[in-house]
């Protein structure tokens, strides 16, 4: 039976988990599907809302709890919502934990009623390539939204039929086993991998197939299925449509660089002043002396951690994306800073000193006042945010040739790990490469992109506890002149295997008490 259109989404779009306060019924006053989703444009909108504003409540300040505090990239001080990440104290009524729940059911509701509305539509219009276009590309989608939340919640449940949902007095859906989650995750992305065009035009605004390979390739390699990790990021890399971006730094600073020829895929957004559909990491990370007078600055909640501070090797060229002291950029004017912003983590004059725990902030999709391309309306900017980038690949390939050896020096490997060090500013290639060796590249090349933790999480609990414990989480304080650091670690918190996955949330539990309840098999 056909059932009306969430108003085209717009209701569609609030849907944000299993909850009845969340979930919208269909408006009586909506197109039918009788009369909508016939040609592409129709089509492309409709999956254009999944690249962004749903998005919005992980963004705001989970992606970073979760990805860089967590993972001991970036610390916080202080009381507040990022305080718990910071010693593995989350509990079940986190806020944080809550919105990034929300944020994935959301996307992944609005992207399973886009399949089966485009579905119904091909019973109506024949198999049109727009709607199977359409189809694979909210398929990919979904993929994306249920691997963060595998890796966030581990053991979680799959709705394939929300509207139906919606529509019954019962809100009870179990947890499936993490295992049928990823063999889900595979299925969406095969499916998307076969939809979607193979090519798509620079600047990069649509997923095409290979973000689906690419993204295969990442969930592969979470599961320890090294074999196709390796194939899959091979196809990416061998199809030559690729490459990294050549300032690294550049490629965080300005909108200039959105959808570039390293992006496989970024969460989109505009600069419109709306909380939901803008970017707003400049918020949360940036120096305070850059808000003064048109809100271009943040309020350093998240800086970079001594651990990432330490973990650089010299010469390295990543580190030009943390603001350390004398940090300056010329084109970044304001009040305070009429010749430019300069990082001053020394000077006595308050509007223009920069101070945090460890004395940095990240520069990292901080965009100043922004560029001829960089929109900034007060807090907000269109600066995308990447998800998934060519060098991940890179580094995706060379850890699935390594698989569980000890080392590799396998020459296709070797040539992917260097490619990454080379933009980094190295010339001296390394002829074997290890685990710890990839896995700390990775901390260097994916700061402050809410990844690193996830690397930690899928080496198990043992190899977890002995990486986070190996981390300084302190700050720096100082005296007379005389800098010291305030240690601090977290030894005695990360005790349980179970804090590899965050709990899920209180208010879920108590509208479907099977997600309290033992995992069961999907398939």
């Amino acid at each position: 039976m056909k059932h009306k259109l969430f108003a085209l989404l717009t209701a569609a779009t609030f849907m944000v988990s299993c909850s009845k306060d969340f979930l919208e019924r269909p408006d009586p006053n909506a197109p039918t599907l009788e009369t909508y989703y016939t040609n592409a444009a129709q089509v492309d909108a409709a999956t254009g809302l999944l690249y962004g504003a749903a998005w919005q409540p992980f963004m705001d300040r989970a992606w970073l709890s979760i990805g860089d505090i967590m993972g001991g990239t970036g610390i916080t001080s202080g009381p507040g919502d990022y305080a718990p990440y910071m010693n593995f104290t989350v509990s079940e009524t986190d806020a944080q934990v809550m919105r990034a729940w929300r944020s994935f059911y959301k996307v992944a509701g609005v992207s399973t009623i886009l399949i089966n509305a485009f579905e119904d539509r091909k019973a109506d219009l024949g198999d049109q390539d727009f709607l199977n276009k359409g189809i694979a590309e909210a398929k990919f989608m979904r993929a994306v939204a249920y691997f963060y939340l595998t890796r966030v919640f581990k053991d979680v449940p799959i709705v394939t039929d929300p509207v139906a949902l919606a529509a019954g007095s019962s809100f009870n859906v179990p947890r499936y086993k993490q295992a049928d989650v990823l063999k889900f995750i595979i299925e969406d992305l095969k499916a998307a991998e076969n939809g979607l065009p193979l090519t798509t035009p620079v600047p990069r605004l649509r997923v095409n197939a290979y973000s689906a390979k690419g993204m295969m390739s990442k969930v592969y390699l979470y599961m320890k299925d090294y074999a196709n990790a390796k194939t899959k990021a091979w196809e990416v890399i061998s199809s030559g449509q690729y490459d990294l971006y050549p300032d690294y730094y550049q490629m965080f600073s300005t909108a200039a660089a959105n959808g570039n020829i390293e992006s496989l895929f970024a969460f989109q957004w505009i600069e419109n002043g709306d909380w939901s559909s803008a970017n707003h990491v400049q918020t949360n990370v940036g120096p305070g002396a850059l808000l003064d007078p048109i809100g271009a600055g943040g309020y350093s909640s998240v800086v970079p951690s001594i651990n990432l501070l330490t973990a650089f090797e010299p010469g390295d060229l990543r580190r030009k994306s943390i603001m350390e002291h004398g940090f300056h950029r010329a084109d970044w004017k304001n009040k305070n800073f009429p010749n430019g912003f300069t990082y001053d983590t020394l000077t006595t004059d308050n509007p223009k000193r920069s101070y945090t725990a460890t004395r940095t902030n990240t520069a990292k999709y901080v965009v100043g006042p922004g560029d001829a391309v960089t929109k900034v309306i007060g807090v907000s900017n269109n600066m995308f945010t990447y998800v998934l980038r060519y060098a991940d690949i890179l580094l995706i390939y060379a850890e699935a040739v390594l698989a569980d050896n000890a080392s590799t020096s396998d020459a296709t490997a070797l040539a992917a790990f260097n490619k990454v060090r080379r933009r980094a500013g190295f010339t001296n290639d390394k002829t074997s490469i290890t685990k710890d060796m990839i896995l700390h590249e990775r901390m260097i090349e994916f700061n402050f992109e809410g990844e690193f933790w996830f690397d930690v999480q899928r080496q198990g609990f043992a190899k977890a506890k002995e990486i986070l414990e190996k981390q300084e989480r302190g700050e720096y304080t100082t005296s007379n002149g005389v800098r010291t650091i305030n240690h601090a670690d977290v030894k005695g918190y990360f005790t349980s295997e179970s804090q590899l996955f965050l709990p899920v949330p209180a208010a879920e539990v108590l509208l479907n008490p099977l997600l309290s309840q033992p995992a069961v098999n999907y398939y």
